[in-house]
């Protein structure tokens, strides 16, 4: 009986990885979720808006959209409003309290945050300080382009600056956090991309 509990649990984990993702409502982010949630994990996007995220159509291309059909699909997906950082950004109108009801029970927290304007810097540093206060055992996993793509992102913003800034996100995970994985991924191969994330993620929360 005690081998036969032993092969299921090998198989089977009991309970779903609690995986927040920041910045989840652009494409990698949207394949990420789905594919998460599709493994049985539980799966949260923080995002600026969560109203005009699922909104049945895009209302602007300033703020990420996931779409009604999407969340649909993917009932378990949830949106949550966060201040990501800059309070001078906040259009959601229910962003209080995200870290005690989101980060706090999280397992993995994924920065998607994109542009690599100054937003990226305050978003990075939003969730490790907050995190360092509600959860500090939680698994950091911060992504970004490699440096040869930089320029496809933030176009307005010269790349050395792009490059600069994306390495001080990532050391500031390195000298904060307690357990984190910094993932450089190839823009355009989306799909290859979630699943190095996926494999980091179950690699180190198994």
């Amino acid at each position: 009986m005690l081998v036969s509990f032993l092969l299921l649990a090998s198989v089977f984990r009991v309970g779903a990885f609690k995986i927040v993702l920041a910045g989840g409502t652009g494409e990698l982010g949207r394949t990420l979720s789905s594919s998460l949630v599709n493994d049985g994990q539980e799966v949260t996007i923080l995002c600026r808006n969560a109203f005009l995220a699922s909104s049945p159509y895009r209302v602007s291309s300033d703020f990420g959209w996931l779409g009604k059909s999407f969340l649909e699909k993917h009932p378990s997906i949830k949106l949550r409003d966060w201040d990501g950082g800059d309070l001078l950004d906040i259009v959601g109108q229910d962003w209080i309290g995200w870290q005690e009801d989101t980060l706090a029970r999280a397992d993995a927290v994924v920065n998607l945050v994109g542009g690599f304007t100054q937003q990226r810097e305050m978003a990075t540093e939003r969730l490790v300080r907050e995190s360092l206060r509600v959860n500090p055992n939680v698994l950091q996993v911060t992504v970004g382009p490699i440096d040869d793509e930089l320029g496809m992102f933030a176009p307005v913003v010269a790349k050395p600056l792009k490059i600069a800034r994306l390495q001080k996100c990532e050391d500031m995970v390195k000298m904060n956090c307690l357990n984190f994985e910094c993932i450089r991924l190839e823009a355009n191969r989306i799909e290859e991309g979630c699943e190095k994330i996926k494999k980091v993620i179950y690699n180190r929360l198994n």
